[in-house]
């Protein structure tokens, strides 16, 4: 089966999903593609270049892939004479009606609508997590119930039961050639491996620290995640006040230094308000990091359920005593593995059943080899 995938958004994650589904696929898929910056013109006008290339290739796929950058409605006007057959599957990464919003920011309900009405021309609506469907379906009659008449609210049963869950696929196997011969010692090594954005609460991981500094703990940070504007206060403060604590601070371009901070690390720890998936967590547990999340969002997901005490707190109080414990643990914290819980991720497991879930979609081309 032929697949276009459309992404008018390719970097970071969404482009490491791309690839990896282009790569581990046993359909043969193209990838359309428009550079990852500008969000708000990609989810207007993303749609309007990506119908050009298309018709310029002259691509006749048997179906459509598209992510939740791209305003489906607006593609598939611009292309019916070659698409007003195909089926078309749509993937949600994120959406605009539901991420957080900084603090005095209003939110601009056309880009959720885009969303929406994408989710309309689409035939399968796969969501990256449980949370995120879940999220999604419980505040868009919101949504609707905003505008004055017409509201179509019957619209979110017929669009719930065309959705389903489908996790985010990885390239976990790739970090195995990092793995050291010998793990790490000395104190307690705490990974921070997120973006240096508001949404992720680094205000509240820094507090943790200070909280251990301040009862003598043993223990190091390696401060990673890309940010993209100016370095936040937060953790310009805390370069200075945990000073040679601070083993690692900043984004490293190499993937290979990404991993072996993440083979080295003990802990990882999420102080997010915001998370549909959890890639960045997915990838420090496989490499051995013991978990302290919150209980919340995505995160019970990754834990098993014995072990959700231990692992994920509610307060501030309780994330700073779980990361205490740690330090106090070394021994067990370091012989834990989560593997196992997170490997089902790989696309190695997941690119077959992805490969089979489109194939349906397209029963006249839904031998997989074909």
């Amino acid at each position: 089966m032929r697949i276009v995938a459309l992404e008018p958004y390719y970097t970071g994650s969404h482009r490491d999903w791309l690839d990896g589904y282009v790569r581990e696929s046993a359909h043969e898929v193209v990838a359309l593609t428009l550079p990852g910056q500008f969000w708000k013109w990609r989810m207007h006008g993303g749609a309007v270049t990506l119908a050009r290339r298309l018709r310029e290739a002259r691509e006749r796929p048997d179906l459509l892939l598209a992510t939740d950058m791209l305003d489906l409605s607006t593609f598939l006007a611009l292309t019916r004479d070659r698409t007003h057959a195909l089926p078309v599957a749509l993937y949600m990464h994120e959406n605009q009606l539901t991420y957080p919003l900084r603090p005095g920011e209003k939110r601009d309900l056309h880009y959720g609508f885009i969303n929406y009405a994408s989710m309309l021309c689409a035939d399968a609506i796969l969501f990256n997590s449980a949370y995120h469907l879940e999220s999604w379906f419980e505040e868009l009659p919101r949504l609707l119930k905003h505008y004055p008449d017409y509201t179509e609210m019957e619209t979110v049963q017929a669009l719930r039961e065309r959705s389903r869950v489908f996790p985010v696929g990885m390239d976990l196997r790739w970090l195995d050639r990092c793995r050291p011969e010998q793990r790490r010692q000395g104190p307690l090594l705490i990974l921070w491996n997120h973006r240096w954005e508001y949404d992720k609460a680094p205000e509240m991981f820094t507090r943790a620290l200070y909280a251990l500094a301040d009862r003598d703990v043993s223990f190091e940070v390696a401060l990673l995640g890309e940010h993209f504007v100016s370095e936040p206060a937060v953790f310009a403060e805390a370069r200075e006040r945990l000073g040679h604590r601070i083993v690692q601070y900043g984004y490293t371009p190499s993937r290979e230094d990404y991993a072996r901070w993440l083979w080295d690390a003990d802990v990882v720890v999420s102080t997010a308000r915001h998370e549909f998936f959890g890639v960045a967590v997915a990838e420090a547990l496989y490499c051995g990091c013991f978990p302290i999340l919150p209980n919340r969002l995505t995160y019970p997901q990754f834990i098993p359920e014995p072990d959700r005490g231990l692992c994920l707190y509610r307060t501030l109080a309780e994330l700073a005593d779980r990361l205490a414990w740690a330090a106090q643990n070394l021994e067990l914290v370091r012989a834990r593995s989560w593997r196992s819980s997170v490997s089902v991720y790989d696309w190695g497991a997941l690119a077959p059943s992805l490969d089979t879930t489109l194939a349906a979609l397209a029963p006249a081309t839904g031998d997989v080899t074909a």
